[in-house]
């Protein structure tokens, strides 16, 4: 993916994917990322939680990191802090993903350095928006919030 590629490409070559993984799921509420996450499995997707602290989400197994996963994944949804997600995507590249989504609507898991990283080695990869405003079948919310991040230009055009 050049630096021309429009965000909608890039989310339909995303959602394209066979394993996704969601980094950041939590045991403790349910946020963007366990969104996210049921979001994606209950839509088909072979999904894989991901949070070194939780066992168990939503009654599934939740992975400690990327290279747990059996089978790798082909995909990771970053919904963390900027700086843990520079650390997934340094474990996205020894693991061989090349494709990363960093989530970002109204918190904000885009790193600099790690969108500069990924780059750099030639990864796919998308810094910002919520994958759910792009995902097919979009719920109202979702393409309501997309609308007006888009507007204020919270979502990049081009990735």
């Amino acid at each position: 993916m050049s630096d021309s590629v429009s965000i909608k490409t890039a989310a339909e070559e995303f959602f394209k994917l066979k394993r996704i993984a969601v980094a950041g799921v939590s045991s403790v509420q349910k946020d963007a990322a366990n969104f996210i996450y049921t979001t994606l499995r209950d839509k088909g997707y072979d999904v894989f939680p991901l949070n070194p602290k939780v066992n168990t989400i939503e009654g599934d197994k939740c992975y400690p990191d990327i290279s747990s996963v059996p089978g790798g994944v082909d995909g990771v949804i970053a919904v963390t802090k900027p700086d843990a997600t520079l650390q997934i995507v340094k474990q996205c590249y020894e693991a061989g993903v090349k494709h990363v989504w960093m989530h970002k609507s109204f918190g904000d898991s885009v790193s600099k350095e790690a969108v500069v990283f990924g780059k750099e080695k030639g990864m796919k990869i998308i810094p910002g928006g919520c994958p759910m405003m792009f995902i097919e079948g979009a719920d109202f919310g979702h393409k309501c919030i997309k609308a007006v991040l888009t507007i204020f230009g919270r979502i990049p055009s081009k990735v």
